[in-house]
């Protein structure tokens, strides 16, 4: 009987740290948000809609406008026409990223660039692992750039 409780204690101690060994840094973590966002933001120059959409959560909401686009057929068609044409539009790139404690939602910001590299913008996004290293976006909104410094003069 004895045997068996110290086996019993041993199997669930090499559980325990083989679990956490399999879990992913911080580090690894943003870095996979990272690589995702570049990747999505990649859709737009090689002007890959399936692609963009394949990144969008069932559930995704985008704030474009006043009126948010829920779900990711109404987010694939309404931007379907950023994919026509042989030229993106615009493109972004990620500059700050941060996860969360448990590893399952992720925050990416960065600039927005218009077809000749002018910043027009930023983007916001909220990313969800979905599987292991499989993340998608839920949540994204684009903002215009502000005018700080000349409101914060007046």
């Amino acid at each position: 009987m004895r045997l068996l409780s110290i086996g019993v204690l041993f199997l669930s101690m090499l559980m325990l740290a083989l679990a956490n060994a399999a879990r992913p840094t911080d580090a690894d973590l943003k870095r996979q948000v990272v690589n995702a966002e570049r990747a999505f933001a990649a859709t737009m120059k090689a002007r890959d809609h399936a692609a963009f959409r394949a990144f969008l959560a069932e559930e995704a909401i985008f704030f474009d406008g006043s009126t948010p686009l829920r779900g990711r057929d109404a987010i694939a068609r309404a931007w379907r026409p950023y994919y026509d044409g042989p030229k993106a539009p615009f493109s972004w790139e990620p500059d700050q990223v941060e996860v969360v404690d448990s590893g399952t939602l992720a925050y990416s910001g960065g600039p927005v660039f218009d077809a000749a590299g002018k910043r027009v913008g930023r983007f916001h996004s909220i990313w969800r692992l979905e599987a292991p290293g499989r993340w998608k976006i839920v949540f994204d909104r684009g903002d215009t750039p502000c005018a700080c410094t000349a409101a914060a003069a007046r």
